[in-house]
């Protein structure tokens, strides 16, 4: 009597079902609120996006409001904060170049960012997802690089007005001078201002 064959070994569980239609739905609501603003953009639509039913993404974010707020986290991955500082203290414009090829770097690899400032231009909850962002993440850089510590939310609002200001011009509108500039030159017009504005003694 031939012995009785062992059972196969169970394979890896398979990625839960939720987290896939979790990241359905933030891809179709990341996409549709670029695309149509937040007042525009209905769970409907983004339910169909995603190809679900929209009582599924009612199950997981609640409303619109908390669709957003999931939707919108985002990570400037800003660089270590040691180095920056360590570049800061350098000649030139070292600190302002780190920065600004950064944040090139992160508008032109996710597209979360650029959906952001649409929003935030228009919407109150948009506009205080970024200035959540922004505070929160650019907001330490600037405290570890001023020559006054108490100055450091004023000096990053000035770093934002130039980094929000060119992917305004370069990223959503797309004013031609600005989308046309090389990456360098982009770099070159803005480092030594964001240096300036982290690391000069006040005017």
């Amino acid at each position: 009597m031939s012995a009785t064959p062992a059972p196969p070994a169970p394979d890896a569980p398979p990625p839960r079902r939720s987290d896939a239609t979790k990241a359905a739905i933030l891809d179709a609501a990341r996409e549709r609120f670029a695309a149509d603003g937040y007042e525009r953009a209905t769970i409907r639509a983004i339910a169909r996006d995603a190809g679900i039913d929209p009582s599924m993404v009612m199950r997981y974010y609640g409303n619109k409001e908390g669709l957003f707020a999931a939707a919108s986290e985002f990570d400037l991955r800003m660089p270590d904060l040691g180095r920056i500082a360590e570049l800061g203290a350098l000649p030139g414009r070292h600190v302002g170049t780190v920065l600004v090829e950064h944040f090139l770097d992160r508008w032109e690899a996710d597209e979360v960012l650029t959906a952001l400032l649409r929003v935030g231009v228009t919407n109150a909850a948009g506009a205080e997802r970024m200035r959540a962002i922004f505070e929160e993440q650019l907001g330490p850089v600037a405290a570890g690089l001023s020559p006054d510590p108490g100055e450091a939310p004023m000096r990053a609002v000035l770093v934002a007005s130039q980094i929000l200001g060119m992917a305004m011009a370069r990223y959503v509108l797309r004013l031609p001078p600005a989308a046309g500039m090389t990456r360098q030159e982009v770099v070159d017009w803005l480092a030594p201002t964001v240096r300036r504005y982290l690391t000069a003694e006040r005017p």
